[in-house]
């Protein structure tokens, strides 16, 4: 059975392969093109603000629309249903949070990274320090999920089912990654994310509108099949799911309710906390195009998870949970699957490779995001005081880069396996809990101070990370990372409910049990500079 089904799932291998080259081969030379203009510290880490508000709105959409979107999402919906599509609510929403809140603030306040806004009117090497180290943490917990998903797809591409081949296609796509950071840059890595976008969005419609065909355009259809198709499963805890009703897999014990509600709370303000995100508001010109670039990802990625709706039951309906779940990659298989299902070894091969683009251009984004921010506010700021070069900071970057890829491909391998949408709530989480409040406070509260951000930074991060640590999600049952050992204390797998509004509370206690109210003139000069964007460009060292 096993053998039969893997070359099912794999289709033709060499027209898999085919088509990712001929895409990594036409981005290379976009990127290379782009490489032209990298001179200066502007153009590498931001691309000198160079692009308008709806490319910039495309590239946010290719940026936030990752492995989890395309592979995790669908997957989720395909076996629990209901409660799968809340991962898809709970993004979506999360962009309502980032374009009210931070925004056309952030874009005005900053210039390179997010700890130009954090450190303004506060002490700045600290402040730099620990914002520069929730950058990376959340970087890495992202890159963790984007390598994972490149080792479950990679088996449904070239037919490799054991872990040491996934895992050499894990550093591959490391390695190539850094090839595109280190060549073109942010401009490089927008236009990548553009192409991206573009290729994911129209193949999730195409395949969306091959589904409704199959059951004659009528949506009731495919979700009666779907659930028939449950109640079918081999698997006694599958067949008794009601994927038409909430419950599958958040539903039970009041652990279980709980969970779901720290994931939702997670996914709701992670995103106006995610580094990557934010430093995307830097690369247009202006706040309004910043503002304009928001509407225009809000748009596309409102209509792409109304398409994974359709694709999950649609696997469903015409795959099967047990399919999916038997193959590699498992829940992340189901949306090649269905490929595979409507058109073929060629589609299965268009859709692979696009989702394989996804994984490169994302990760490719959250290198340099990190990459920059190392540079900018770690070495530039912490270091060397303010007295490093444009062309120290790139190189700096540079070599960043190269020791994100090796360890994000080590993490990658050991989270080969997991659903991709949950580990990349685990990033959100840590986003909510390490950055939101500090920004929130820092573009609002006047009285906010050094010692209240710190709080809330190093106190958001920490508890979320010691809690992930101790949690289902790493240890103690069957799905976790590390089955074989049980260290879990904390019942629930997403900390979310504990750690963001801890984090918020530490913001305000560090802040009132200090007696720095810092400089009027500077308080008044960010109040200016945030509603207005007079003086952006000086927002660097000082």
């Amino acid at each position: 059975m096993t053998t039969v089904l893997a070359a099912e799932t794999v289709g033709n291998p060499a027209i898999n392969i085919s088509i990712f080259i001929a895409f990594v081969a036409v981005t290379m030379v976009v990127v290379i093109r782009a490489n032209r203009k990298n001179a200066s510290a502007s153009e590498f880490f931001t691309a000198g603000g160079g692009f308008s508000g709806p490319q910039n709105g495309i590239a946010i959409s290719g940026d936030y629309l990752s492995a989890a979107s395309f592979l995790g999402i669908a997957g989720a919906i395909a076996v629990y249903g209901y409660d799968g599509f809340l991962y898809s609510i709970g993004f979506l929403v999360a962009w309502l949070v980032a374009l009210l809140l931070v925004a056309e603030l952030l874009r005005n306040t900053g210039r390179f990274t997010m700890a130009d806004v954090l450190s303004f009117r506060l002490k700045e090497r600290p402040v730099r320090m620990a914002a520069a180290l929730s950058t990376l943490v959340v970087s890495l917990f992202y890159l963790l999920a984007q390598m994972a998903g490149a080792g479950g797809l990679v088996a449904l591409l070239l037919d490799i089912h054991d872990r040491t081949g996934q895992s050499i296609v894990i550093a591959v796509v490391g390695v190539l990654m850094i090839a595109y950071v280190l060549i073109g840059g942010m401009k490089g890595t927008t236009w990548v994310q553009i192409i991206k976008a573009v290729l994911l969005i129209v193949g999730a419609a195409a395949m969306t509108f091959m589904v409704l065909g199959k059951f004659g355009f009528n949506v009731s259809e495919i979700l009666g099949q779907a659930q028939s198709a449950m109640g079918e499963s081999s698997d006694k805890a599958v067949a008794a799911r009601d994927v038409l009703a909430p419950g599958a897999q958040y539903g039970g014990s009041t652990t279980s309710k709980i969970n779901f509600l720290s994931l939702g709370l997670a996914l709701v303000l992670g995103t106006a906390g995610l580094p990557h995100v934010l430093m995307r508001f830097y690369t247009v010109p202006t706040a309004k195009e910043a503002r304009r670039s928001v509407v225009w990802a809000i748009s596309l990625i409102g209509a792409f998870y109304l398409f994974t709706l359709i694709l999950g039951y649609g696997a469903a309906a015409l795959v099967g949970p047990d399919k999916i779940l038997a193959a590699a990659g498992k829940e992340n298989a189901a949306a090649p699957l269905l490929a595979l299902e409507l058109g073929g070894t060629v589609l299965l091969g268009v859709i692979s490779a696009v989702a394989f683009a996804t994984i490169l251009a994302v990760v490719a984004g959250l290198a340099i995001t990190a990459s920059a921010s190392f540079a900018h506010d770690i070495y530039a700021s912490v270091i060397k005081r303010g007295k490093a070069s444009e062309d120290d900071q790139v190189k700096v970057s540079r070599r960043c880069i190269v020791v994100l890829g090796v360890l994000s491909i080590v993490l990658g391998i050991l989270a080969n396996g997991q659903n991709i949408a949950f580990l990349v709530a685990l990033a959100f989480a840590v986003a909510a809990s390490a950055n939101l409040p500090t920004i929130v406070y820092s573009l609002y509260w006047k009285r906010f101070n050094t010692r209240g951000a710190l709080w809330s930074m190093y106190g958001g991060l920490i508890s979320c990370i010691v809690l992930i640590v101790f949690s289902p999600a790493v240890s103690g049952g069957a799905k976790a990372m590390i089955p074989s050992a049980d260290f879990a204390w904390f019942p629930l797998s997403n900390p979310g409910i504990i750690s963001i509004p801890l984090a918020f509370v530490l913001g305000v206690v560090g802040t009132l049990t200090s007696p720095d109210r810092g400089e009027p003139g500077r308080n008044a000069e960010m109040e200016v500079r945030s509603l207005t964007g007079v003086g952006a460009e000086a927002a660097t060292a000082h």
